[in-house]
């Protein structure tokens, strides 16, 4: 799969963690930065993230912050985006199935390492229910 990525200062090292475990599983992944802890505006390095996704240049994307809030309200700013921010595995799974999630947003600062890492798995293979929610999503665009 085509994973974009990025984060700001806060979420760096899960955003790196998450680069090594996605492409040691054989996914293409592009990194938008930040490439340090240096302190950043997250929405330089998230929009370009969610640019990308609603371009088609990417299947899904992967946003980063402290707590992604920031992070999944400058995603879902683009047509097109529907960025979920996960807290655990559950949330993850249903923002696939229920709302055809594009985007993942994580808070580094909400989980551990495990839990983040389980989260992006789960994003990744959860497919989209579609039926009832296919509605809701096409009006979503309106």
């Amino acid at each position: 799969m085509k994973i974009a990525i990025g984060s700001d200062h806060a979420g760096y090292h899960y955003k790196q963690a998450i680069l090594q475990h996605l492409r040691a599983a054989g996914h293409e992944v592009e990194d938008f930065g930040t490439h340090s802890e240096a302190r950043v505006d997250y929405p330089r390095f998230i929009r370009p993230v969610a640019e990308a996704v609603a371009a088609g240049r990417f299947e899904r994307g992967i946003v980063l912050g402290g707590s992604g809030n920031g992070e999944a309200m400058t995603a879902n700013r683009l047509r097109g985006i529907r960025c979920g921010l996960c807290w655990n595995v559950e949330s993850a799974c249903l923002t696939r199935l229920h709302n055809d999630a594009n985007v993942l947003s994580i808070g580094e600062r909400m989980m551990d390492l495990p839990t983040a890492l389980q989260i992006v798995d789960t994003f990744l293979t959860t497919a989209f229910e579609g039926g009832r929610h296919l509605t809701r999503i096409q009006q979503l665009d309106e």
